[in-house]
């Protein structure tokens, strides 16, 4: 067994031995290592030896004993010893709570007592995750018993401040915490995130981007303690906890409606997620997700589908075009040998208006409009929206892309919210945020952490905000937003089927996204591969709605 040290190296008070000593040494660990015992020891050494063979002999064992004890073997350190049974129940339990990555013992010079036992002086080095290194010194009896060497077990032999009946273990040391708007601690899993249980790090969420400020950067999140075995009670503290200042991170999250959106995707079995956002100021009321672990309400990217037709509106509209223009909805629409249809392939009658392909989302009349846009109509459009910037939210976010047309196929695709658009729950809740408003309020999650909030590089002409705004209401009162009808606070709304992948048909993911004309919130539900906006995530927005009456 190769050793890091041997029980001959200078003793800790300036002992030192002969050259002659240190060549019994490498004999000693020789034999060791090649299986034989001490008497084989004893005739290899011959003549040369200068110290006392029982002191050589009790060294043996306590090597044993002690290199089982660093590879983590209880059983096998506690055959060296006098009562195994003991010894192995004591340095288990001791490994298991620590649960060292790296340890490593050092004895020094044995001494021989009148009474025939050997005591040894040797130091134990811990490398333990989440706490900082922690070493100790103690001390151990080699006795003979019936012909044999073995290590006196005792308790305060692993470690000299514990008693009968104790162990060691890690305490944790306090983490300040994710608080809500309130003050209150934060209980929304994918945004708070999760600690490492054996580092005591944050690794997901907030947890893990406020690591420093929550831990107060100490070195290690754990203490090393004594308990009481039986209560698991704590004796007394070992190493020293941190002093560092830890300060709790506050966040925007209104708790009434964290609480709304995580009751409303109760049930809920596709992944889903809900954002809310108080318009007047950016701030992120909510942002449920369904699974937690991913925060796809902040950061997920998704073709937008319909609900991207709030800008290709407003890009429409900033032409000249009106709500009451007549606005033809046929069942196909024809770009360069590419069809494309409506949801169930359904006709709006002749005679309807633009509020009308708006309202019931027709896919052809946007689709038959994108010649009336630039290459780049609705990248500037997406502008004022905040879309494609970078925003400094305190928090990992995904901020959307609408890229420049690369042809009359993906222009028409696009106005529909489709080939390469792409957004987040968070993104359609503050582009619903936008049209309430009237103008682009940067999402913000963690305001003392903000720096400098993005800001539209364009605005919106009021005369489109309020024609967006009647279209929007519109899809509730007559539209594919009819689920949220009856709900009180007059919203306003828009819903989306995005179609992704490359199955047949196409899968998609429903959308609706809104705000609500009497009281400053707007919001966005994604239902993923979940089907119809109107029909799957329409309801959904409505048990959310109605959760906050």
């Amino acid at each position: 067994m190769a050793r890091r040290h041997d029980y001959y190296s200078p003793a800790p008070h300036g002992k030192r031995r002969s050259t002659g000593s240190r060549v019994l040494v490498a004999l000693l660990v020789l034999a060791v290592v090649s299986g034989v015992g001490y008497w084989g020891y004893t005739s290899l050494a011959g003549d040369e030896g200068e110290d006392d063979p029982e002191v050589t002999a009790a060294a043996a064992q306590l090597e044993k004993f002690i290199g089982a004890w660093e590879t983590g073997d209880a059983k096998a350190a506690a055959s060296f010893t006098d009562t195994p049974s003991n010894a192995e129940s004591l340095i288990t339990s001791v490994t298991k709570n620590l649960e060292p990555s790296k340890t490593e013992i050092t004895p020094g010079d044995g001494e021989k007592k009148a009474s025939g036992e050997v005591q040894f002086p040797f130091n134990v080095a811990m490398k333990i995750p989440g706490a900082a290194d922690y070493t100790w010194d103690s001390r151990a009896k080699v006795l003979k018993k019936d012909g044999a060497w073995l290590v006196e077990f005792n308790t305060p032999m692993i470690h000299p401040k514990m008693a009968a009946g104790q162990t060691l273990a890690l305490q944790s040391q306090e983490r300040a915490s994710v608080l809500d708007a309130n003050g209150d601690e934060l209980r929304a899993a994918s945004v708070v995130g999760a600690v490492d249980p054996k580092t005591g790090k944050g690794i997901s969420g907030l947890e893990a981007r406020y690591d420093k400020q929550l831990s107060g950067g100490a070195g290690g999140a754990k203490s090393v303690v004594v308990v009481d075995r039986n209560s698991g009670q704590v004796v007394k503290g070992l190493t020293k906890k941190s002093g560092a200042k830890r300060e709790p991170v506050r966040t925007t999250i209104d708790p009434k409606i964290q609480e709304a959106a995580a009751d409303a995707l109760e049930g809920v079995s596709k992944n889903a997620a809900i954002v809310a956002i108080d318009p007047s100021t950016g701030n992120i009321l909510a942002a449920a997700n369904k699974p937690g672990g991913q925060n796809r309400a902040l950061s997920g990217q998704y073709p937008p589908g319909s609900t991207f037709k709030v800008v290709t509106a407003a890009a429409l509209l900033k032409q000249g075009m009106r709500p009451d223009d007549l606005a033809e909805c046929p069942k196909f629409a024809y770009v360069d040998g590419q069809r494309f249809e409506n949801q169930d392939q359904f006709v709006l009658p002749g005679g309807s208006t633009f509020r009308d392909s708006f309202a019931h989302s027709c896919n052809t009349f946007f689709v038959n409009s994108a010649g009336k846009l630039s290459e780049s109509a609705l990248n500037e459009t997406s502008r004022a929206f905040g879309i494609g910037g970078s925003w400094d939210v305190g928090v990992t976010t995904y901020d959307g892309s609408v890229p420049v047309a690369n042809g009359v196929n993906d222009k028409a695709a696009s106005t529909i919210g489709q080939a390469r658009v792409l957004a987040s729950p968070l993104v359609m809740a503050s582009l619903a945020a936008t049209v309430k408003e009237g103008e682009f309020k940067q999402p913000v999650l963690v305001p003392d952490a903000v720096k400098k909030k993005y800001e539209a590089t364009d605005k919106l002409d009021p005369g489109v905000t309020s024609a967006l705004r009647e279209m929007m209401r519109a899809t509730v009162t007559r539209g594919a937003g009819k689920s949220l009808q009856g709900i009180t606070g007059e919203p306003h709304a828009k819903t989306g089927t995005a179609e992704f992948g490359d199955d047949t048909p196409l899968r998609t993911h429903a959308w609706m996204i809104g705000y609500q004309g009497e009281g400053n919130i707007a919001w966005s539900v994604l239902l993923e591969d979940g089907g119809s906006g109107g029909s799957d995530a329409g309801p959904i927005a409505a048990k959310f709605l109605g959760n906050l009456v």
